[in-house]
């Protein structure tokens, strides 16, 4: 009997500790995996990576009627999960454009951090997709500005424009603007567009996001 419990407890701790080897959003990556597995990929799609604004967009392709949309997002993921998981975000697929919505959870990961750290991480998953996609069309949806997380806004406003000046110089890339959109006559964030958490947006919202991303889609 003394043997049966230690072989459990040994099991036991190795599963606790191969659990805990596991890096952060792993099992999210792993589904992306079994759902390529299960149905491959079509080709020439238009490619969705970042956060979870992106997760719980999951009627997305119903936004963009005769459009092919893969949606990549996965967890309250940050620009540095983006470029950890790079290879198995961008590996497995052939598309005619990608779209990015990351950089929000970086700032709530760290409130003391500087919006050029953001910038850099973007910059760096930017070459990670050209060295596998040169030409191919690859936009950057603007941080929202999230009224649970407005004293953020002055370093995700720096950000932003930091980012859209890199994407300016760049060819076949463009930085798509959602703040306006989502403020009200006075300049305010209206947040009749959020959820309870005053963090995820409620469908007409993302129909307001559908209205200005649709004319930069491939």
């Amino acid at each position: 009997m003394k043997k049966i419990i230690s072989a459990f407890l040994l099991l036991t701790s190795i599963l606790i500790f191969s659990q805990k080897e596991k890096p952060m959003f792993w099992q999210d990556i792993e589904n992306f995996k079994k759902s390529d597995l299960k149905k491959s990929s079509p080709k020439n799609a238009i490619l969705l990576i970042g956060s979870s604004s992106f997760t719980k967009w999951q009627d997305v392709a119903d936004y963009f009627p005769g459009k092919i949309i893969i949606n990549r997002g996965f967890g309250g993921s940050r620009l540095t999960d983006l470029n950890f998981y790079s290879e198995d975000l961008l590996k497995p697929y052939q598309p005619k454009q990608i779209i990015i919505y990351c950089g929000e959870n970086d700032f709530a990961d760290d409130e003391r951090l500087k919006a050029d750290v953001v910038v850099d991480r973007f910059k760096t998953f930017y070459i990670k997709i050209r060295e596998k996609f040169p030409n191919i069309e690859v936009d950057y949806i603007s941080i929202k500005y999230s009224p649970s997380r407005e004293k953020l806004w002055p370093q995700m406003t720096e950000a932003n424009e930091k980012i859209a000046k890199f994407m300016k110089k760049e060819k076949n890339a463009e930085f798509i603007d959602i703040t306006k959109t989502m403020n009200d006559s006075n300049g305010n964030v209206r947040k009749d567009l959020f959820l309870n958490d005053m963090l995820h947006i409620t469908p007409e919202g993302y129909q307001l996001w559908a209205k200005v991303i649709k004319p930069y889609l491939k």
